[in-house]
């Protein structure tokens, strides 16, 4: 053999002995008490899309994306020139209709006046009367002048109840464009991660339009998919422990948050228990939202890993499996 021969046959059997060596390892590894399942996964959480209420022009964006942003804090601003004006004509509108009110009070005043002397009038005739001084014409005329007046009186109030309706409505739009201009400032909801900037200052956007995505920090989970055998054995509330590869020396304990009823990938006939192996369900494996809290500066998504679920009845973890947390802040 040559001396370049040698040296390839060096290499594969070198070669041959890595191989080997990481296929023990990965066995020694991947022993698992026969009350665990495994599967595949992605870091996920959930998102929470920043919109504007009104369409306008976009006047200045205050985070980057990957920037971390807590609970009420300020994250753009739309323009509002368009809302300020429409509020002045409304505050003008709930001004007229309140000295409209002002107005009927008043006339309201008046016919109260002229109803009690409608009153008094009818009540001298009738007097005259049984003296023999007046007429039953003239009784009639004061009767028919005292009823005019009731019944102007009635109107004027029932205009009253108008004007009023006027005014709550005038303050309801006043108060629903000051709304409006409030949440043209847009905050977040939750305390996250800008995913993307989806707008940027001077465009303009309709309404409803997004300017950000934030990812939800305090729900971050691991999606897997588990067969029949497995799935029919995972209660929610099981423990779990999530191993990424990005850190394979740390473990994350989880806890299965939902498990599918449906299946998600159904073969086309299932008739043998070989096929019926092939059902696979979505089980939800939820990062605990206190922890996250802790390690909020390290959390992202989008890591693959391998995921380890407790069935029932729980056996006690291993000791590669046991948690390990990388130090709080």
């Amino acid at each position: 053999m040559t001396g370049r021969g040698r040296a390839i046959a060096v290499a594969i059997v070198a070669l041959a002995a890595v191989l080997a060596g990481g296929w023990f390892w990965w066995q020694g590894r991947t022993a698992l008490p026969e009350g665990l399942a495994t599967a595949n996964g992605r870091i996920e959480a959930e998102t929470v899309q920043i919109a504007s209420k009104t369409g306008g022009r976009v006047l200045e964006v205050l985070v980057a994306e990957g920037d971390l942003v807590r609970t009420g804090q300020v994250l753009a601003r739309v323009d509002t020139s368009e809302l300020e004006a429409m509020k002045r004509g409304a505050a003008a509108q709930e001004a007229a209709a309140r000295e409209a009110v002002n107005t009927v009070l008043a006339q309201i005043v008046q016919r109260e006046s002229e109803l009690k002397y409608a009153d008094q009038a009818l009540e001298r005739a009738r007097t005259l009367l049984g003296n023999g001084h007046i007429s039953q014409q003239e009784v009639d005329q004061r009767q028919t002048a005292r009823e005019t007046a009731a019944a102007a009186l009635a109107a004027t109030r029932a205009q009253l109840a108008n004007a009023e309706n006027t005014v709550l409505a005038s303050a309801a739009e006043v108060g629903r464009i000051v709304t409006l201009i409030d949440d043209s400032t847009l905050t977040a909801p939750i305390a996250g991660r800008v995913q993307y900037r989806l707008a940027e200052p001077g465009e303009v956007i309709g309404a409803g339009g997004r300017v950000l995505t934030l990812l939800n920090l305090g729900d971050v989970y691991m999606t897997v998919f588990l067969p029949t055998g497995s799935v029919g054995r995972v209660l929610i509330g099981a423990e779990a422990r999530i191993v990424l590869d990005a850190a394979p020396e740390f473990v994350i304990p989880a806890t299965v948050s939902f498990v599918a009823a449906d299946a998600q990938f159904t073969p086309r006939e299932v008739e043998t228990r070989s096929e019926r192996d092939k059902l696979m369900f979505r089980v939800k494996l939820k990062i605990d939202p206190a922890l996250l809290a802790r390690h909020i500066d390290k959390v992202r998504t989008g890591l693959p890993g391998e995921a380890y679920v407790m069935m029932a009845p729980p056996v006690a973890w291993p000791a590669a499996l046991e948690v390990r947390l990388p130090p709080a802040p």
